[in-house]
């Protein structure tokens, strides 16, 4: 969902929400590192990862960079606590509750040092990856006079590669932060994850912020990974861990109740997505992108299959359980079929001009020291299991109008 968000300084910040395909559990805000945009890979990566968990995220580009307004050259690293203060409102205002923080790299930095500003009260926890304790040192990777910048008041210098325009505002914005003395005020839930080859912030940078903050803290290494991310799975990984992490500070809130028996089937973001809940179990479904899903969870019709492969496999083990046979394992294939073409018993549905479709069932038994005769009477018993009585039963589905609006 694209999205824009205003700033008190008259122009707008772009941003992006990643949405979950089920109930919201959470929002969080996420910031990228420096002169890089809410697009970069580990911006994209690490926000889909977290949505996929449940916890709605929002990433923006800040001042000056990617669609925001602004000038970058201006802003400075305060400029950034503002941007975050600004989107971390939006949040609040739309999803209410307590929010989760996240940053990469200077990002990092940032979301510690915002925190107080957005409010104890409406943040439930940070978590910053490969992020710096000394925000100056940033000033490091600029390429340029720095000194001609401070006498003359602005200049040309490269970043990664990039050209950018700089004024000395920006640099005495840089250099006033005094990160670690910010986060030991900090009495919130930090998770600090780190990489100890990271070539750009070195490792000790995490030591210094742990060391700083109060606990609860928790580190996370994120070894072999580089510090932009530029692997998908390392950004998968640290996703996994903040929201696993996290879902101690942003449990789920419902109004959805749970089932006592049964299911309840409840709709979610995305053009198909819907979240199940049994008594003890809660699950995505959803449609594959050939489909115009997201492809964020089995199908109902894969539901349909597993329904029939798993109670198979328990029927057969249960029985084999019970007569003492030697069986190794069952794998049960499943698969439908919508177009059924049959002659015999179901002539008469086709005559009658009813759709007639199938599940194919192909079962594997393992077991080396399994007899014939067991086999077959296991084959047999797989023709017995529950699910396999109701499909071929007489099924009626009645439907009623719940209450609400």
């Amino acid at each position: 969902e694209q999205l824009t968000i205003s700033t008190s300084r008259g122009y707008d910040l772009a941003a992006a929400l990643e949405l979950p395909t089920g109930l919201v559990r959470g929002p969080a805000l996420f910031a990228h590192c420096f002169t890089c945009t809410k697009q970069s890979k580990a911006a994209v990566e690490v926000t889909r990862a977290l949505a996929k968990q449940g916890i709605a995220c929002l990433r923006f580009d800040f001042t000056g960079l990617g669609g925001s307004g602004g000038d970058f050259g201006r802003a400075g690293f305060a400029s950034d606590v503002e941007d975050l203060v600004a989107s971390a409102n939006h949040l609040c205002d739309r999803f209410g509750g307590q929010i989760l923080l996240v940053g990469h790299s200077l990002g990092g930095a940032a979301v510690l040092a915002a925190a107080d500003t957005i409010g104890r009260d409406r943040v439930a926890a940070i978590a910053t990856i490969g992020a710096p304790a000394d925000v100056p040192h940033v000033l490091g990777n600029i390429q340029g006079d720095l000194a001609a910048i401070e006498r003359d008041g602005q200049g040309e210098v490269t970043i990664g590669g990039r050209a950018f325009h700089l004024s000395r505002e920006f640099l005495d914005r840089t250099r006033a932060i005094d990160l670690p003395s910010e986060v030991g005020r900090l009495k919130l839930p930090i998770l600090i994850a780190h990489s100890p080859t990271d070539q750009i912030v070195g490792v000790e940078n995490a030591s210094k912020l742990f060391d700083a903050a109060l606990h609860p803290k928790s580190f996370v290494s994120l070894a072999g990974a580089d510090h932009l991310l530029t692997e998908a799975q390392d950004a998968h990984f640290i996703a996994e861990v903040i929201a696993a992490w996290a879902a101690r500070y942003l449990p789920l809130e419902t109004d959805w109740p749970m089932p006592e028996e049964g299911v309840i089937v409840c709709t979610g973001h995305g053009k198909f997505g819907t979240e199940v809940h049994t008594v003890s179990h809660r699950f995505v479904a959803d449609e594959p992108r050939s489909y115009g899903g997201d492809d964020t969870g089995p199908t109902p019709y894969d539901l349909l299959n597993a329904a029939l492969g798993t109670c198979t496999a328990m029927t057969m083990k249960m029985y084999a359980g019970r007569k003492g046979l030697p069986l190794d394992g069952v794998r049960v294939a499943v698969t439908h079929e919508r177009d059924h073409q049959h002659e015999g018993d179901h002539v008469h549905a086709m005559e009658e001009g009813m759709p007639m479709q199938a599940l194919h069932r192909v079962i594997t038994i393992e077991g080396d020291s399994l007899s014939e005769e067991d086999r077959s009477k296991l084959m047999e018993i797989a023709g017995k299991c529950p699910v396999h009585r109701t499909l071929e039963g007489h099924l009626h589905v009645h439907t009623e109008a719940g209450g609400g609006a």
